[in-house]
């Protein structure tokens, strides 16, 4: 199981990462009781057949892992979603992407805590490859975007260790904003 919600988001956009997609939007987005996550790419999509089978922990799609016969990721957030009070959708096309939603009850008893959203982020936009991850995160009435690629521009590039530390204090205080 996930110890917080930030890594069930950095799990599930990781696929989007690893489904070779070249744009990727996170949102996440806590109000009226409720915490909403909603994940989007133009990465490779799946065929209805692999659709069918997404949130069976028995499969995982050919090729995907070398050495792993299984998938748990999402039939573990479907039970996470339900345990809090939530659910997940997926929808997907093969050649056009996929679209992962879900929520959770943000009172339930058994939801993990937020956990660090800056940390998450700045580790998924440090990714290597050629894609860009445009993630947003409201509260209430506050939000932020900031794009992967803007964020190396600002900071000067995501290679060196002064630049993923700059990242990580902007994006520290982008989190800080929503909470004052």
């Amino acid at each position: 199981m996930h110890a917080t919600l930030a890594d069930v988001i950095a799990d599930t956009a990781q696929n989007s990462i690893e489904a070779g997609a070249a744009n990727v939007e996170v949102s996440v987005a806590e109000a009226g009781g409720r915490i909403s996550v909603d994940i989007r790419d133009d990465g490779k999509g799946m065929d209805e057949a692999v659709l069918k089978r997404a949130f069976d922990p028995f499969y995982t799609e050919p090729g995907k892992h070398d050495k792993r016969k299984v998938g748990l990721g999402l039939p573990l957030l479907k039970q996470i979603c339900e345990a809090c009070g939530g659910g997940v959708s997926l929808e997907s096309k093969k050649g056009e992407g996929t679209r992962l939603s879900y929520h959770f009850d943000a009172s339930n008893i058994d939801l993990p805590p937020m956990g660090d959203l800056a940390e998450t982020m700045v580790t998924l936009f440090n990714y290597p490859g050629s894609f860009d991850l445009v993630f947003t995160h409201k509260k209430g009435l506050e939000e932020y975007t900031i794009s992967r690629n803007e964020l190396a521009e600002a900071v000067g590039g995501l290679e060196s260790l002064d630049g993923i530390s700059l990242a990580k204090d902007f994006m520290r205080s982008q989190e800080e904003s929503l909470c004052g």
